[in-house]
């Protein structure tokens, strides 16, 4: 049986969070003198902190711990309800007039997938496109797993929560207890963020232009302040950080725990970064091939963009540098092809993640060699260890559904009168969390004539990828709500 007190508690505590780091936009409204949008920021962070403090209250009680259905219900409507409420200033700034595509800009934001319905960018208020980019960082990570942090002042205490959210097949606790776990990804998520923007800033960004494409590439989100995105800067230096921190983002972050902790030969022998890195060196190196002379006239400079856009669509960010539309065709292919990819599992990257690509292959030619020895015995092994059969038929699970999904997709914005690529890529980033595609959507356009309907659609599968599918779809069951 589903437990409500802690699902409502934990959902109250989530939104305060929320709140809180919607009020640091007022201290950007009040800099750049944006009196206008101060309200925007003040009336609903408030008025949700005081209706979450009441919540709170009246559903104090003794120590908790989270069910598999209760982990499952609570992620959907934490992130349900962030949405809902930071849509909010969009719509009463004037920003973005219409709800229904302050919702999708939010979603877009939370889920990392920086999918955009704003024409223009940059006439915007500053304040408004700080928490646009803080959306992003705060979805990144996870809300969830910064509400988990803070488990033990809330009397709440599960593992199930963090793998409701936790994107990848798998969930590796770092430490012992699960809130430390927590903690540690915040803080190395928070040391990299760091990192980036004094980067940025030596690099001659000011501290606001910084921050926010921090919140993007750290998030693997894809949001710029500026109308031509990272390419408004024309910078070769802050095309290679962004390149590098894009690339950070996509791995698991588990590893840098690892890294930190002197497990190098662990490191070394995973199996999933090893065929992440190899992915983007590769397709990097052909690319920046095929835009030599095509597209530019050095090889250096060829390979400044090629690595730049191959890193942004593998790490489902979405940042652009250049029109990859007007790309030569090859070019244009293998970064279609990466869309189908993703990060690293226990990264902010979204799509299909690595080690379930590597993992059906694996699979695949396993099932050719029975072919030949049908009595043979092949193990898959990741990592140097073998793969329980059980997470192979997950994997082959939640890519079925992905397919599917991509299907349904393609055919309800088929329905909007949209041609097959525009339909197709359109389902294929926002499930993937990528933002730009190709057709109507390519990295200079946006979503904005898209109808409502189609608009909160899109927002349902914005956050069924980037709660992994699973998470999502299992509140549609009948037996997920019978009492047990």
């Amino acid at each position: 049986m589903i437990n409500i007190r802690v699902v409502l508690r934990v959902a109250a505590a989530l939104l305060i969070i929320v709140s809180l780091f919607m009020l640091t936009s007022v201290l950007w409204a009040l800099h750049y003198e944006e009196e206008g949008t101060t309200l925007a920021f003040l009336i609903p962070a408030l008025a949700t902190m005081a209706v979450a403090g009441v919540v709170l209250v009246v559903t104090r009680g003794p120590f908790l711990s989270l069910s598999t259905r209760d982990g499952f219900l609570l992620v959907s409507l934490s992130w349900i309800l962030a949405t809902i409420v930071g849509a909010v200033p969009f719509t009463l700034s004037g920003a973005i007039p219409s709800y229904v595509d302050a919702l999708f800009e939010t979603m877009s934001g939370f889920t990392t997938t920086g999918a955009s319905i704003l024409t223009a960018i940059e006439p915007l208020p500053k304040s408004i496109l700080f928490w646009r980019s803080l959306t992003h960082w705060l979805g990144g990570m996870g809300i969830i797993v910064l509400t988990v942090a803070i488990f033990p002042i809330l009397g709440v205490g599960g593992l199930q929560l963090i793998r409701a959210e936790a994107p990848g097949p798998t969930v590796d606790k770092i430490t012992a207890k699960i809130t430390e776990t927590a903690k540690i990804l915040w803080l190395t998520y928070l040391a990299l963020s760091a990192a980036e923007t004094i980067l940025l800033m030596v690099a001659g960004l000011d501290l606001f232009d910084a921050l926010t494409h921090t919140f993007g590439t750290m998030a693997t989100g894809g949001f710029s302040p500026k109308n031509a995105s990272v390419g408004h800067y024309n910078s070769t230096f802050v095309d290679i950080v962004i390149t590098v921190f894009m690339v950070s983002a996509g791995v698991n972050f588990v590893l840098y725990f690892k890294l930190l902790t002197g497990r190098f030969r662990t490191i070394a022998r995973d199996t999933e970064l090893k065929v992440y890195l190899a992915i983007f060196f590769v397709a990097s190196l052909a690319v920046a091939v095929d835009l030599r002379g095509a597209r530019f006239s050095h090889f250096g400079e060829s390979l400044r963009y090629s690595s730049f856009q191959v890193a942004s669509i593998l790490t489902t960010t979405g940042y652009a540098t250049d029109d990859f539309a007007v790309w030569p065709v090859f070019s244009q292919v293998v970064l279609f092809a990466l869309m189908f990819v993703g990060g690293c599992s226990g990264s902010t990257g979204g799509g299909m993640k690595v080690i379930r690509i590597t993992t059906m292959i694996k699979q695949g030619w396993n099932e050719m060699r029975y072919l030949v020895y049908p009595s043979a015995v092949f193990p898959i092994r990741i990592n140097g260890e073998r793969v329980r059969k059980n997470i192979v038929y997950a994997i082959t699970g939640f890519v079925a559904l992905y397919i599917f999904l991509l299907i349904v997709t393609t055919l309800m914005v088929g329905l909007a009168g949209n041609d097959i690529v525009t339909s197709f890529t359109t389902a294929l980033v926002t499930l993937g969390n990528i933002g730009p595609g190709f057709g109507s959507i390519g990295p200079t356009l946006n979503y904005a004539f898209y109808p409502d309907w189609i608009k909160l659609f899109l927002v349902l599968i914005m956050m069924l990828g980037r709660l992994e599918v699973y998470t999502v779809l299992v509140l549609f069951t009948p037996r997920f709500w019978r009492q047990q």
